[in-house]
Parts: C-alpha cells; structure tokens; sequence
C-alpha cells in the first residue's frame, strides 16, 4: 500500500460505495491516511481535494467485534449530531464486510486539535489553557444533560446495577492479566465494591471522556467529542470520575502515560469537580468514588499492557515502563478513596 493508500482502507471500493449510497457527495479520486493516536479502531483521513472525511474500523485482523462495533459508534453519534453535543456529522454505516474486509463508518471531518500532553498546551497560555478544559467540563455536562429516550437511545445500555458490572468487569480483566503481585490493588477493589455509591438517573456516558478525546477549535471550544467506542447508557459520575483523574499531576519523570495536569493554568480537580455540580445540577458528593474507580480501571488497563509486553507480544516506546506505573495508579486509587 502507498501512503495514499494505507493498509484497510480500499479507496476504489469505498468511492462505489459512497457513489451509489450518497451519489454526488464525492468529486475527484480519493486519497487517505491513517491518522495517529488511536489506541483501539483506526481512523483514517479521506479526501477528494476538496472535501474531507474520516472513516472509522476495526483494527486489521480484529476478532471481538463487541469491542470495535461500528453500528454502535455510528449510532451514537448519529443520535447526537442533532442535539448540542458536538459531533462530527455521520455521513453513512457500511456493515457490508467486501468493502473494507470489515464493518466501518464515514463522518465528516472536523477541524481540531486534540491535545494530549501537557507540553503541547504549554503555546496555548494560561488562559486559552484554562478555557480549554473548562469548556471540556461545560460539555460534559451537555452530553448528560441528553434525555437517552428523547434521541433514541432509550435501549442503548442497560443502567440498572451498572457500577457493580462495571467493578466485575474489571476485576475480571485483572485477573486475566495478573503475572506479578501488586500490592494494594484487591484491597482497592475490595474497597470499591465495599462503599458502591447509588447511581443518579442514567445518561448517555461517553466511557473515556478527556482532553485528548475531543477536537479544541482555534476558539479554544470543542468543536467535537470522537472515540465513542465504549459509549453506553449508565452512571454519567463516571465520565466525571475519569476526567477528574486525569487532572491530576502523576509526578512520574518522564512517564509514558502522561495527563495534562501539569500545564500552567490547568484547573484543578476541585475546580472541575465545583463546575460540574453547579452546571448539571447532579450531587457530586460520592466523586472520590468515581475517581478512585478511575485510577482502579486504569491500573488494570495498564497491568494488562505490562503484562502483554512481558509476553513479547507489545513493542514500542515506553511500554517497558508502563509496569512501574500500575502501583502509582493504585497508591492514588487507595489514597483517593480513603480521602472521600
């Protein structure tokens, strides 16, 4: 494959398509890349010259289609486009697997800069800075502010006994990844499990909801949340908990996980944290649940990686060092809820 062509994406295959499902939409040949910065499903960039458009699939030789659903992402932001939760346009749901050798969807492309480190901040200033995650903040609460029946998403999760499957869950993806022992982490879990807060009324929960998840316009406002893939109906306190987490500094030199805490005129948790009670109106008092749930969830995401690189079976940059970070994770799992 060519640059122009990269791995997964047939662009002769997808200009049928879009000529026969959305005929005059496409004007000249189609050129693509794989844009960066996906853990998960890859994205491309397409254009005419003209136009430009991204399409999303599952990774190349995917195997659990429940963890890269298409119809899922595509529905959701299609639920969405209409309301003031920002997101790309869809443009169309291919579920056909000829085309692309898996299911895949358009959207329109969306000019934004996702920020992921703290670095690529520091241009922005203070100010611009704090705007920026504020309005990450302000968001938010659009998006749970959302009325799930209201947009056809009434059936798009089940919210009843959601943080208790949530802490299954996880516990069960530790255990699947346990190689080495790591203290304080079942007392964390225990803890959690101990002290489950009542859920509020249940909302659209984006699932990984940070800075580096939305698109910031040159107007320092999201122009649009992407990576929907873990989107569902359920408790929205843990879009908070996990943004909360986010916010703060880890103190690691040079860690291969990095937040956007540490750039100047970033807010703080209790600031974020303030903004959000008094914009969506929701009692945040069980927040240091959320938040160690979080650093919980977190910490068994990257045992899991550790532990595929003591396998050989991750390479790259940085994933030698991902190990060292999981009892940090837990230290501020524990510390955070002992705190609350």
């Amino acid at each position: 494959m060519t640059p122009d062509h990269p791995p997964g994406l047939d662009l002769d295959r997808l200009r049928a398509l879009l000529d026969r499902e959305r005929p005059g939409l496409v004007d000249g040949p189609l050129t693509g890349r794989l844009i960066e910065g996906g853990r998960s499903n890859l994205t491309y960039a397409v254009t005419d010259g003209g136009s430009r458009w991204v399409v999303r699939r599952p990774p190349l030789g995917h195997v659990l289609a429940t963890a890269h659903d298409m119809r899922r992402e595509h529905r959701v932001i299609d639920a969405l486009h209409p309301t003031s939760v920002p997101v790309p346009r869809p443009v169309l749901l291919c579920e056909d697997e000829e085309v692309l050798g898996a299911p895949f969807y358009v959207m329109e492309f969306v000019e934004g800069t996702p920020y992921r480190t703290a670095d690529q901040l520091v241009p922005l200033g203070p100010q611009r800075t704090r705007g920026a995650v504020l309005s990450l903040v302000d968001t938010l609460v659009e998006l749970h502010a959302v009325e799930p029946a209201q947009v056809g998403l009434a059936d798009f999760g089940r919210p009843e006994g959601f943080l208790d499957r949530q802490l299954r869950r996880w516990g069960k993806q530790l255990d699947a990844s346990r190689s080495r022992a790591l203290a304080g982490i079942d007392e964390l879990h225990a803890a959690l499990g101990r002290s489950l807060p009542a859920s509020p009324a249940p909302a659209v929960v984006h699932g990984d909801y940070r800075l580096d998840n939305v698109l910031i316009g040159e107007d320092d406002t999201i122009r649009a949340i992407l990576d929907w893939e873990m989107s569902t109906l359920g408790d929205p306190l843990t879009d908070l908990g996990l943004l909360v987490m986010y916010s703060v500094p880890l103190e690691v030199p040079e860690s291969p996980v990095s937040t956007t805490a540490s750039a100047p005129g970033h807010p703080t948790p209790a600031e974020l944290i303030e903004r959000y009670a008094a914009r969506s109106g929701r009692d945040v008092s069980a927040v240091s649940w959320y938040t160690a749930f979080a650093w919980f969830k977190l910490a068994v995401i990257l045992e899991g990686i550790h532990y595929r690189f003591t396998l050989g079976q991750t390479v790259g940059p940085g994933f030698d060092r991902i190990g060292e970070l999981v009892p940090v994770f837990i230290h501020h799992g524990l510390t955070t809820l002992q705190e609350g």
